[in-house]
């Protein structure tokens, strides 16, 4: 019953946009400079299994095209948590050295970043009090971003295991975030639902319904690897120890979810 619950979610979004009822998402591309250098602002979805940033990096070097992630996350938190004015001014401490290899190396003085993704709570954009200060902070976010020459991006988070009406929810609020602040959403919510009507039987979450299980990170970072560079995740060798088969399958879903692309 839940995974068809999924499933009419995900077809009531999909349908919604296509009768013009639901925002369907403006910007399919971060532009036409590579993505180089990423910095994730978000919470615990971002960090577990060590880290989705940790995955886009090493699936980057495996495409031929190193990309430098430092992430930013604190558990339970909110888009208005962070003081992203203070992680992307001039002068700032972060990101100003790397660890590589166990070697300490300093970086180029000047931005540090030429991307941001920024997430919201779980529930947040989609909260009866919460989700005006996310409309808010997206604004605010993607304003300060471009102030320093950083382009904005919103990750569009998942769907709780248990409560599969919030993938279609969530969807339209980060889409309308997205188009009203010209940022480039990656719908990572939208990937799982799909994953699920797929494949019911494959774990993407941890045992708290929320949290994602290492397939579910390995999906999410499929997906922004995708959106972010506009190239296929389909066949990349890094699989996060993942048996090949079912990770060939995330990054089918993937890139078959990115809009667009496929």
């Amino acid at each position: 019953m839940r995974i068809a619950g999924m499933s009419l979610a995900v077809a009531c979004f999909v349908s919604a946009a296509a009768a013009g009822t639901s925002p369907q998402p403006a910007r399919t591309s971060v532009g036409e400079a590579p993505v180089r250098s990423i910095l994730w602002v978000g919470n615990s979805f971002f960090y577990y299994n060590n880290g989705i940033g940790n995955m886009i990096t090493a699936m980057s070097k495996a495409a031929g095209n190193p990309v430098r992630s430092t992430l930013v996350a604190i558990g339970g938190s909110g888009i208005d948590w962070h003081d992203v004015d203070g992680y992307l001014k001039p002068g700032s401490r972060m990101g100003y050295y790397s660890i590589v290899d166990n070697e300490v190396r300093l970086n180029k003085s000047g931005r540090q970043y030429d991307t941001m993704v920024v997430m919201d709570c779980s529930q947040c954009p989609i909260h009866p009090q919460l989700g005006r200060i996310f409309h808010e902070y997206a604004r605010i976010d993607a304003d300060t971003a471009r102030k320093y020459g950083v382009r904005p991006v919103f990750f569009m988070s998942w769907a709780y295991k248990d409560q599969p009406e919030m993938t279609a929810q969530l969807a339209e609020a980060y889409t309308r975030e997205g188009n009203a602040n010209d940022a480039l959403v990656i719908p990572a919510g939208l990937a799982f639902a799909r994953a699920i009507e797929r494949r019911p039987g494959l774990e993407l979450y941890q045992p708290d319904k929320r949290h994602p299980h290492k397939v579910g990170t390995y999906l999410a970072a499929c997906t922004a690897f995708a959106a972010l560079t506009g190239r296929s995740p389909v066949g990349n060798t890094y699989t996060a120890g993942i048996d090949a088969e079912t990770a060939a399958f995330l990054q089918s879903v993937a890139w078959d979810t990115v809009p667009g692309l496929s």
